[in-house]
C-alpha cells in the first residue's frame, strides 16, 4: 500500500472528517505519519497537535518521568495518554479526543542489540488499545521501516477514529510478530458516575481495583487541571507521613452537577503512568472518612478553615461537631498546606481557630517546606485570556 494510492488518501481523508481531535506524540521513528496527515487537504480538522520528543530528556519532559524503557508498549501508552491529555487542557470537555503515543526502535547507525520493533497506542474516552510489532532484522533499510512504522500509526490512529482500515498486521510479513490489547476503565467509570460504585482505584497503568486500596495519605481536589504545585505537596505529604500518596476526586460535588464521564478521564489521564487516582462519589470529608478509615487527608489552609467554621454547615455548629467527631472516630487527620487566599492573604493553620477539641485533629506543614501560590483557578483564566485574545476579528 503506497502513500500515494488513492485507497490511502481516501482513508486520511476519512480520518480527518471522522469528528474526532487527535494528538499524537511519536518518538524514536514513524514520524513520517505527522507528514501523510498533513499531505492529504482537511488535517486541520483532525489535528490539535503532533510532536517528536526523540531525546530522551525530551521525553521524560513531555511524560514528567523518565520512562524504564523507551521503547515498550507501556511507553507508548503513557505517551498516548499524556498527549491526550495536553490536548484537553485546549479543547471543550465535551470534544471527542484522541491521544496517540508511538515508539520505535529501527535501524541504527550502529548493530542493535535488540529487536526492531515498534509499540502504538491511542487513548480516547473509552481508554487505552495498543498493538506491538517485531519486525525480522535486516530485512529492511532504515527509510523502509520508517515508511512502515509511519503507514502503522496512521491504520492504528483511523482505528481510534473509528475509521475501518487493515490492521498494521497487513504491512508484516508472516513470519513477524504482532499483537494487539485493549486496557478500558470505561465501564467501572461508568459504574461509579451511575452510582452502582461508591469508589474505584485507578493504578497508574490505567488498571481498577475495586476493593480497598490500602492508601493511608490522599490528597483531594478537582485538579482542573493538575499543576507543579499538586505535585510538590504530594512528594511533601509523603515525606512527612513516610508512606506513599493517592490523589482523590469525587465525581459528586456538594453544589455542582456531577461530573461527565469524558471529564472524568481527560482528568484522570494526566495522572498516567504518575499516581494513583482514587475516584470516589464522596464530595464531603466526612463520606471520605467513611471510605478511607485512618487516612490522613491533605488540604490547604482556605478548606481547613471552612472545616471548623460553622457557616459552612448551615450556621449549624451542632452539625459541625458531629462531622468533625465522626471524622475524628474514623481515625482521620489533616495535614494542612499554606494557602494564599482571594484577598492575597497568605493563611496558614496557626491563622485558623480550631476549637481545642479538634486541635489534634489538624497538623501544619512548615511553609518552608511548601508554598506554592499557583491555582488550577488561576491557570484557567489564564488559558481563558489567551483563548479569547487569540480570536480572530469577524
Amino acid at each position: 500500500m503506497s502513500p500515494s494510492d488513492a485507497a490511502w488518501q481516501q482513508l486520511i481523508s476519512a480520518i480527518h472528517t471522522s469528528g474526532r481531535k487527535a494528538a499524537l506524540a511519536i518518538t524514536g521513528g514513524g514520524s513520517g505519519a505527522i507528514g501523510e496527515l498533513l499531505r492529504v487537504p482537511g488535517g486541520s480538522r483532525l489535528l490539535i497537535e503532533a510532536q517528536v520528543p526523540y531525546d530522551a530528556q525530551a521525553l521524560a519532559t513531555f511524560l514528567g518521568f523518565a520512562p524504564a524503557q523507551a521503547c515498550s508498549s507501556d511507553t507508548a501508552i503513557a505517551i498516548a495518554r499524556s498527549a491526550r491529555a495536553r490536548a484537553a487542557r485546549l479543547l471543550p470537555a465535551d470534544t471527542d479526543l484522541v491521544g496517540l503515543g508511538a515508539t520505535a526502535a529501527l535501524v541504527s547507525d550502529h548493530p542493535r542489540k535488540g529487536e526492531h520493533r515498534f509499540h502504538v497506542a491511542f487513548a480516547n474516552a473509552a481508554g487505552v488499545s495498543h498493538c506491538t510489532c517485531v519486525m525480522a532484522k535486516g530485512r529492511r533499510h532504515r527509510a523502509a521501516e520508517e515508511d512502515l512504522v509511519s503507514r502503522a500509526i496512521v491504520l492504528w490512529l483511523a482505528r481510534a477514529c473509528g475509521i475501518t482500515a487493515p490492521s498494521p498486521r497487513s504491512l508484516l510479513d508472516a513470519d513477524e510478530h504482532y499483537a494487539e490489547a485493549i486496557v478500558s476503565t470505561a465501564d467501572t467509570i461508568d459504574q461509579l458516575l451511575a452510582g452502582e460504585l461508591d469508589h474505584v482505584t485507578i493504578q497508574p497503568d490505567g488498571q481498577t481495583i475495586l476493593s480497598g486500596s490500602g492508601h493511608v495519605v490522599l490528597l483531594p481536589g478537582s485538579f482542573n487541571p493538575m499543576h507543579h504545585g499538586h505535585v510538590l505537596l504530594a512528594r511533601v505529604a509523603e515525606e512527612i507521613r513516610q508512606q506513599p500518596l493517592a490523589f482523590e476526586i469525587s465525581v459528586t460535588n456538594v453544589d455542582k452537577a456531577p461530573l461527565a464521564g469524558e471529564t472524568v478521564r481527560n482528568r484522570l489521564a494526566q495522572f498516567a503512568w504518575k499516581s494513583p487516582v482514587e475516584l470516589t462519589r464522596a464530595p464531603t470529608f466526612v463520606e471520605k472518612s467513611r471510605l478511607f478509615p485512618r487516612t490522613t487527608f491533605v488540604i490547604g489552609a482556605d478548606t481547613a478553615e471552612r472545616l471548623v467554621a460553622p457557616r459552612y454547615y448551615g450556621d449549624d455548629e451542632m452539625l459541625m461537631h458531629v462531622a468533625l467527631d465522626e471524622i475524628a472516630s474514623s481515625g482521620g487527620s489533616f495535614l494542612v498546606a499554606v494557602r494564599v487566599d482571594a484577598a492575597g492573604r497568605v493563611r496558614a493553620l496557626s491563622d485558623i481557630q480550631v476549637p481545642r477539641r479538634y486541635v489534634d485533629l489538624f497538623a501544619e506543614i512548615p511553609e518552608h517546606l511548601f508554598r506554592v501560590d499557583t491555582s488550577s483557578t488561576a491557570i484557567r483564566a489564564g488559558i481563558r485570556a489567551v483563548g479569547f485574545q487569540s480570536k480572530p476579528e469577524r
